[in-house]
C-alpha cells in the first residue's frame, strides 16, 4: 500500500511538473566561491568577553547565541535566512544593490513601514511550484518597488538593499533572503489570543513562514537543475517525531501533499509528524495509536537540554523530550488545531 501510494504521488507530481528558476537575489555571486565571507554579512559577537564578528552567523540555521554545554560550545539561535552583503555603495557607504526575485511569481506581501517589523521593510513573493506554493521573502529593503498583485520575475525589481528593522545599521546593511513554506491561512485567529501587538502582516507574519535551508538548495540546484523541493526536504535530517490526535482536516497536508508519506485512510486516529531541528515538518504518517494530547515519540539524544536544539519548542535531555508552552503554540500552527 505505502509503495504503491508512493508511486502515485510521484507520477502526480510529475505530471504537473515544469521547470523553475532559481536565480540570487543581488549581484552577489560569492556564495558559489571559494570564500562565503565575501557573500554573507557578519554579526557582532561577544562570547565569553572575546568580540568577533563572524560571516558565518549571516547563514541559514542555528548560527548564533554560544553556548556552553555538555556538549561542548554549541550555537542555540537559529537564523531563517541568508544575510547577503552589498557590493556597491556609494560616497556615504550607502548600499546601492537592486533586489530581483529568486524566480518568477506574484507579489502578496508589501510592508513600506519599517517600525511594524524586525524585518524592516519586506516584501513576499509566492511561487506556485509543483509540490505547493512557497514564499520568498526579502527584508531590510531600502525602498520598495512592487505592488500587491504583480507578477514578478528575475528582471523585477522588489526594492533596494538597505538597514531597515532592528539592530542593523549602514555598516552592516545587508540583504536579509528566506524561502519558506506557509503554515496557516488562518495564521490571525492563531495570533490573536496569543499577542497583544497588532499583527501587520496578515499571514505574511513571520511566525507563519517556516524557512527552508536556501543556501544547501542553490547549491543542490546548481549540480541537478532537475531536483524538486519534496526531494530537496527528503535530505533534512529527522530530529523529533511528534504524535497529535487527528481531529478534522489537516490544511498544511493539503497544501503540501508530498509532505504525506502514506495514505491516510478517512478518519485516522492520529498523525505522527516527523520534524528537524528548527521545525520545518518534513514528513507526515497517520497512526492508528491512540492520542489523546500532542506527545513527543522520538528525539535524536542530546548530553545536553533539547531547547537548544530546538528553539525552546522541546524540553528535556538524552533519549526524554516533551513539548513546551511554546512548542504546543507551534504545533497547533502546524496541525490547525486551534
Amino acid at each position: 500500500m505505502i509503495r504503491g501510494f508512493s508511486w502515485w504521488l510521484a507520477l502526480a507530481l510529475a505530471s504537473q511538473a515544469q521547470a523553475w528558476e532559481l536565480t540570487l537575489p543581488t549581484e552577489n555571486r560569492a556564495i558559489f566561491s571559494g570564500d562565503p565571507s565575501d557573500f554573507y554579512m557578519y554579526t557582532d559577537r561577544n562570547f565569553e568577553g572575546v568580540k568577533s564578528q563572524p560571516w558565518t552567523a549571516g547563514q541559514y540555521g542555528f548560527v548564533r547565541d554560544q553556548k556552553r554545554t555538555a556538549e561542548g560550545i554549541i550555537l542555540t539561535k537559529f537564523h531563517e535566512g541568508l544575510d547577503i552583503k552589498p557590493v556597491k555603495r556609494d560616497g556615504q557607504g550607502i548600499p546601492l544593490d537592486l533586489v530581483h526575485p529568486i524566480s518568477a511569481g506574484t507579489v502578496v506581501h508589501v510592508a513600506s513601514q519599517a517600525s511594524q517589523s524586525s524585518y524592516g521593510k519586506y516584501v513576499v513573493i509566492r511561487h506556485d511550484w509543483p509540490e505547493g506554493p512557497f514564499y520568498s521573502l526579502y527584508a531590510h529593503l531600502m525602498d520598495t518597488r512592487v505592488s500587491v498583485g504583480a507578477k514578478a520575475d528575475s528582471e523585477t525589481v522588489v526594492g533596494r538593499l538597505g538597514y531597515t528593522g532592528e539592530g542593523i545599521d549602514r555598516v552592516r546593511a545587508h540583504l536579509h533572503v528566506e524561502l519558506n513554506l506557509l503554515l496557516s491561512d488562518r495564521f490571525e485567529k492563531w495570533h490573536a489570543p496569543r499577542f497583544q501587538t497588532p499583527n501587520h502582516h496578515g499571514v505574511y507574519n513571520g511566525l507563519n513562514l517556516v524557512g527552508i535551508d536556501l543556501a544547501r538548495l542553490y547549491k543542490e540546484r546548481q549540480a541537478d537543475s532537475s531536483l524538486t523541493l519534496a526531494t530537496f526536504l527528503t535530505r533534512e535530517k529527522v530530529h523529533h517525531k511528534i504524535r497529535v490526535p487527528a481531529k478534522g482536516k489537516f490544511p498544511l497536508i493539503a497544501r503540501y501533499p508530498f509532505l504525506l508519506k502514506q495514505a491516510a485512510p478517512s478518519q485516522p486516529t492520529a498523525w505522527e509528524i516527523h520534524f528537524n531541528q528548527s521545525g520545518i515538518p518534513l514528513a507526515v504518517y497517520p497512526s492508528t495509536v491512540p492520542t489523546a494530547n500532542p506527545v513527543v515519540t522520538w528525539v535524536v539524544p542530546s548530553k545536553t537540554y533539547h531547547a537548544y536544539y530546538t528553539r525552546g519548542r522541546l524540553t528535556g535531555s538524552g533519549s526524554s523530550a516533551a513539548l513546551s508552552s511554546s512548542g504546543l503554540s507551534y504545533l497547533s500552527l502546524v496541525t490547525g488545531q486551534f
